[in-house]
């Protein structure tokens, strides 16, 4: 249907190459790049209706291993197009689809956006490697997939804000992701699946690092995949320039809770 945002055509035709993509060999967990997940005229009228950081009920509290990122999961009835891209990721249709590319079964969506939601990130911002939590923190419903529609045009490598997914047994780097515009990076998420953008942003004034972020959960998941209770787990993949990031940023948030 032309007023659905996402192409779902183009994505049903891509199903044998993602599903391939997904089951590449020799990866510490799963995960694909897909280009153009929305259909062209609505990524753009979504980037048109992106607020800025000032409007709305933005989270922006800092932590020792995040700075300058924001995150939005309440739009209102003025941003209608927004709740309508989030209705549709986690919506049956697309849900069905990613349970097929991934193998997945019986994934269930989260209204709630816990840890989602629409993020944007303004200069000096990092998110150091990590592990996600790994369940609901309220439904306790297993995490078992990440989706993320990143929405920045004419991103250039020295702004840095690259996604970066990591093998942390080998201490190796897997991939070096562009944020670019309409591009879709969907990964497993469990005790292997260590991803980040550690080095800070570097964009000029008045330009944001934007993405829309969607997780998915299950009731159960195998067996050799359970592991106890835990929130996000970081890692410092910067060595002493790493330490010396996380001081900063830990004076930061120290500053940020005494004044509020």
């Amino acid at each position: 249907m032309q007023d659905e945002l996402i192409d779902f055509g183009s994505l049903e035709r891509a199903l044998p190459a993602l599903q391939q993509q997904w089951q590449t060999p020799g990866r510490p967990f799963h995960y694909l790049v897909y280009d153009g997940l929305l259909r062209p005229q609505a990524a753009e009228s979504l980037l048109a209706a992106y607020p800025p950081v000032t409007q709305g009920e933005w989270n922006g509290t800092t932590y020792i291993n995040q700075k300058n990122k924001f995150a939005l999961t309440q739009f209102g009835e003025e941003h209608p197009l927004l709740q309508r891209a989030f209705d549709e990721l986690n919506g049956r249709r697309f849900v069905q689809l990613i349970e097929q590319i991934t193998g997945i079964d019986a994934l269930l969506a989260d209204d709630q956006l816990f840890g989602g939601g629409l993020h944007q990130s303004i200069t000096g911002a990092f998110l150091d490697v990590h592990v996600d939590f790994n369940y609901h923190h309220t439904t306790k419903l297993h995490r078992r997939l990440n989706v993320i529609v990143y929405m920045n045009p004419a991103w250039q490598p020295e702004y840095n804000g690259y996604l970066e997914l990591w093998d942390m047994k080998a201490k190796r780097q897997l991939e070096s992701i562009a944020p670019t515009f309409n591009r879709c990076v969907m990964f497993e998420t469990n005790e292997h699946s260590y991803h980040g953008h550690p080095k800070p942003l570097a964009t000029p004034a008045g330009l944001t690092r934007k993405s829309l972020a969607v997780y998915y959960y299950t009731q159960t998941r195998p067996a050799h995949e359970i592991a106890p209770e835990h929130n996000t787990v970081y890692v410092n993949t910067e060595g002493t320039g790493g330490v010396l990031k996380n001081l900063k940023s830990g004076l930061r948030a120290a500053v940020e809770r005494i004044t509020k």
